[in-house]
């Protein structure tokens, strides 16, 4: 018989039971019971059915979503016996959401958290580009969603650049490819416009994907405006949220990206018309107030020749009343020089008459000169100087 001791016997059912039960390769689906979390690492919980119980353990850092006392659950791993406690474990390495019921509690828990972060705020989404010239594309090579994506936005926009990075959308292996295409396209997001995740309808087990922890915060995270286009337009999923536009369908996520051709031309066309309306308006207006400034001028002018007419008019009459009064006063002065001319000191000297002066005055008295004074005759021609020698009175 062979002797062990307490941590040799321990270490023996180790090896034996990994020996029997490689890691990963048992699953065990039950209901949560028990769950905790220690220290905010340690992670322990039960798995139990109507007649059994296991105790799990995990750490933090592998839980990937909420869990619940009640939540029925299917976990992959390997038995542990814990030589420090004698205890009997499982050890999780991964778990996976069994049931609709726990898909949806887990929802509704991991939804309210990343709400609570911020992650869904209104504030941070961000517009998508009119007119965008290279798409960054995450969905499978192989599914439907790819192929209606391509062929709607072929149809409305032809031209676009599409940067296809194949992953797989459902299974366990889908989270982490999708949220290494996140990080491929973010190192390169300065050549893309903006980035699409797209998949098919389904269960929403096979959506599970897209209710992750870690796509919610690859889509967060990505430097390039997403678009979401996941299932049908009834499901619902953590990556709609958080994506700057919720497409309902992968083919509606092609008609959020790119415009219509035949929408873009219609409006075109509008604007044309309605630009060359505004022109023609404003042509036309130039020309009605030349128009009427053409009625105005003329307007002006033919006020401004009446009242021309009537100036010269009344200018031409008050030149004959002038002229009239100037012949009569011209009558008025020639007949008053033909007076003035008769009574002219020269002219009736002229007749043999003559003017005598004493001390420069005319002499018209006799008395008004001394016998023997001075005086002056004026005659025609010339003047006679002489002495008075006598005087008749």
């Amino acid at each position: 018989m062979h002797i062990f001791s307490v941590s040799q016997f321990i270490e023996f059912l180790n090896d034996a039971l990994v020996t029997l039960t490689p890691r990963d390769q048992i699953a065990i689906e039950g209901e949560v019971s028990g769950f905790n979390i220690a220290q905010e690492q340690w992670v322990r919980f039960d798995l139990k059915d109507e007649s059994g119980l296991i105790n799990c353990f995990l750490t933090v850092w592998q839980l990937k979503q909420p869990l619940e006392d009640g939540m029925k659950i299917r976990v992959r791993g390997y038995p542990k016996v814990y030589p420090k406690y004698g205890k009997f474990s499982f050890v999780v390495q991964e778990i996976e959401l069994a049931g609709e019921g726990s898909l949806k509690r887990a929802f509704e828990l991991l939804k309210k958290k990343l709400a609570a972060e911020g992650l869904f705020a209104p504030e941070r989404k961000r517009i998508l580009p009119r007119f965008p010239k290279r798409v960054a594309l995450i969905t499978s090579a192989e599914a439907a969603a790819y192929t209606d994506f391509i062929r709607i936005l072929n149809n409305r926009w032809a031209g676009v650049e599409v940067n296809l990075y194949h992953t797989a959308v459902q299974g366990a292996s889908a989270v982490g490819e999708i949220v290494k295409a996140f990080a491929y396209f973010n190192e390169h997001a300065e050549a893309y416009d903006v980035l699409v995740l797209v998949r098919g309808g389904g269960s929403m087990e096979d959506l599970q994907a897209f209710n992750s922890e870690e796509i919610a915060r690859a889509i967060y995270g990505c430097r390039i405006p997403v678009v979401v286009g996941v299932g049908h337009e009834r499901d619902e999923t953590l990556a709609d949220y958080v994506a700057d536009v919720r497409a309902s369908t992968p083919s509606n996520a092609a008609e959020r990206v790119v415009p219509s051709r035949e929408e873009i031309f219609g409006t075109l066309n509008f604007t044309a018309e309605h630009l060359c309306e505004r022109m023609l308006g404003r042509a036309r207006e130039p020309l009605r107030a030349i128009e009427h400034a053409v009625y105005q001028f003329d307007h002006f002018w033919r006020e401004v020749g009446y009242k021309m007419n009537d100036t010269i008019r009344e200018l031409r009459g008050a030149t004959e009343k002038i002229a009239q009064k100037i012949v009569v006063r011209r009558a008025a002065l020639n007949e008053r020089a033909r007076v003035l001319q008769n009574v002219d000191p020269q002219r009736v000297l002229g007749r043999g008459y003559s003017v005598v002066y004493v001390a420069g005055r005319v002499l018209k008295d006799a008395a008004q000169v001394d016998t023997g004074g001075q005086i002056r005759v004026q005659l025609n021609n010339g003047a006679l100087l002489g002495k008075v020698i006598s005087k008749e009175l």
